[in-house]
């Protein structure tokens, strides 16, 4: 079983992947400044529904089936560990 110590450290060095993530994005879009478009997407996932919104249509898309899958992993997750913790 795991220890709250380890959910800690686990969700703790998630955190500091996403930033990572983000600060990697940000610096890195400065280097492709001024050479085309941007497009961009984004979803907020409100319990089992996402709502996406999005500059183009291929972002939308692309969007939206990240956050399907993100939905559906989670509801995954939530099976698995009902089924362990019985």
């Amino acid at each position: 079983m795991a220890t709250a110590e380890i959910i800690f450290q686990a969700g703790f060095a998630l955190i500091l992947a996403g930033i990572a993530i983000v600060v990697l994005v940000f610096l890195l879009s400065f280097r492709s400044a001024g050479k085309g478009k941007v497009k961009a997407g984004g979803a907020v996932i409100i319990g089992p529904v996402p709502i996406v919104f999005g500059t183009d249509r291929k972002s939308l898309k692309t969007v939206l089936l990240l956050s399907v899958i993100l939905t559906v992993l989670v509801f995954v997750a939530f099976v698995v560990q009902v089924l362990v913790m019985r």
